[in-house]
């Protein structure tokens, strides 16, 4: 890395989802703010206040009405991504930290965000972006353009996965560091972790269902696995009733219990509680925090070798890995999971998370204190 480590303690303003918005991420923003100020860093966190069209993020439709973990506490100034006045104004208050860090994930953000980038640079203030999806997963027109209107904004990025920098690299010149994606779960109660416990053949999808995560890819596959049930638990980004539709041609009626809506985290422990693994068949991934989510809660896991799952899961010790988009290698894996002894053996092979979340943790802001640099002030 070229820049230089700042001694002492920064003012850092943190941009992105926050609560009470739902979602990792701003669980992540929460985390990482708590964590700068435990480094002795002067932290002011800044939220949305309209994230983006409801029709592609309609979960900001329901905001919580109580963090899922501890919420560092939000400037309360309205901050739109269609407003301009909101964008000039963020930029310029911002520009009073030594560094402004936007976490940016969906590209109908990207203006707001590179011209609250640029004003706050010409205040001074050096700008990195974490990007939490650098290859968009299902990819409209302009996507492209709008990245790279927010990369020239920015001095410099932190992505999670080494795929993320080699697509970012072709769209611009600023440094582009990786540091894998710390856990950051909802706080409250952990599903029993019994190794030795009977298997209930059931298997759950968990999360949104957006055609990149594979669900319909899932559902090809249990036809060839006739004696296990799926549950389908979390939030529609397409239309539930075609996905019903492809149950019923698929004769799955009986075997696929779907739950549609967003599951409040004191919910989870109970829920994870009822299955024997998490399958995650994405088709793309970026960085997910599913596995660490499952994990903690005990379950294996069944992925495909997208995104960061080939780095978070350990292939044959606590999950198993097939190939994206591959229905009969998914049923493959389904059946390996059930050989005589194997989920006990996975349930066993989790380990501990705490250890491995400092560690993960301490390099992620390691990373972010060297993107930060020298403040130009």
């Amino acid at each position: 890395m070229t820049a230089i480590l700042w001694c002492g303690a920064m003012r850092f303003t943190l941009i992105g989802p926050a609560f009470p918005w739902r979602g990792g991420l701003p669980l992540l923003t929460s985390e990482l703010a708590f964590r700068l100020e435990a480094a002795e860093h002067h932290v002011v966190v800044r939220t949305w206040s309209v994230q983006g069209p409801a029709r592609l993020l309609p979960a900001q439709r329901h905001p919580l009405q109580a963090p899922e973990s501890r919420a560092f506490p939000t400037v309360r100034e309205p901050l739109s991504w269609r407003n301009p006045l909101h964008w000039r104004r963020v930029g310029r208050r911002s520009g009073t930290s030594d560094v402004v860090i936007l976490i940016f994930y969906t590209t109908v953000q990207a203006p707001a965000l590179a011209a609250v980038a640029r004003v706050a640079r010409r205040r001074g203030s050096r700008v990195v972006v974490i990007c939490a999806n650098a290859v968009p997963h299902e990819i409209r027109r302009g996507d492209r353009t709008l990245m790279s209107l927010l990369m020239r904004a920015a001095d410099a990025v932190l992505v999670h996965t080494d795929a993320e920098r080699t697509a970012l690299r072709r769209i611009t010149g600023r440094p582009v560091e990786v540091a894998p994606l710390p856990p950051h779960l909802p706080t409250g109660q952990r599903a029993e972790h019994r190794p030795d416990r009977p298997a209930t053949g059931r298997l759950l999808f968990f999360g949104k269902v957006r055609r990149y995560k594979g669900v319909d890819v899932l559902l090809r596959a249990l036809v060839d696995v006739p004696d296990r049930r799926l549950g389908i638990v979390g939030e529609f980004y397409e239309q539930e009733s075609e996905l019903r539709a492809l149950v019923a041609r698929l004769g799955l009626v009986n075997r696929v219990d779907v739950r549609p809506g967003y599951l409040a985290a004191a919910e989870i422990p109970e829920l994870f509680a009822q299955f024997d693994a998490l399958v995650l068949p994405y088709r793309t991934a970026t960085a997910s925090q599913h596995v660490a989510l499952a994990h903690w809660h005990g379950l294996p896991v069944v992925a495909t070798r997208v995104g960061n799952f080939p780095h978070t899961v350990r292939d044959g010790e606590d999950g198993l890995l097939c190939a994206p988009d591959d229905p009969a290698d998914l049923a493959r894996a389904i059946r390996t999971l059930y050989e005589p002894g194997r989920l006990e053996r996975l349930r066993s092979g989790i380990e501990p998370t705490d250890a491995a979340t400092e560690t993960t943790w301490s390099t992620y802001l390691t990373t972010i204190e060297h993107l930060a640099g020298e403040p130009t002030r």
